[in-house]
């Protein structure tokens, strides 16, 4: 069963961020991660969802996976180049402003749900009622005291 993997680079928001998308949609199915992805209010999701998308259709088309046992097996995101801009200050002073990049690597699996056999059951068995407990005076006493014992009127 192959992977299907598909990157982002060079993502103009702080991976700090991105995470929290990513998060969001980790080891859930395509289509629950896109609807997610669709309502989700932060700016890295639409990015996320066209990089989800992309995914999916290699799968379907090189990989000949559906799109109904798709699920994302792994989402990371790592931090990509940093670019350094400056800020004018007071007094002829210059402050760094680093304007941080990030790489997104989704990997896509196919999940197969392995049908569970089924178990004929005998012809005796069927026909057999179920047994019912033995409750003994120690039982009955215990349970006796659960309903009587009332946390709040003990205060």
């Amino acid at each position: 069963m192959p992977a299907v993997k598909a990157q982002l680079k060079h993502l103009r928001i702080a991976p700090r961020k991105v995470r929290l998308v990513a998060d969001a949609i980790r080891r859930k199915d395509v289509t629950d991660a896109i609807q997610i992805l669709s309502f989700l209010p932060k700016r890295a999701s639409l990015p996320m969802k066209k990089l989800l998308q992309s995914a999916e259709a290699n799968a379907k088309h090189n990989f000949h996976m559906e799109d109904a046992h798709l699920y994302v097996s792994e989402i990371r995101v790592d931090e990509g180049p940093v670019l350094k801009r400056y800020s004018p200050r007071a007094m002829g002073r210059a402050t760094l402003i680093r304007k941080k990049t990030s790489h997104i690597t989704l990997v896509l699996e196919e999940r197969r749900t392995a049908k569970k056999p089924q178990v004929q059951m005998s012809a005796s068995k069927k026909n057999k009622t179920p047994k019912t407990p033995i409750v003994t005076e120690e039982v009955k006493e215990i349970n006796k005291k659960k309903i009587t014992l009332n946390p709040i009127s003990s205060l």
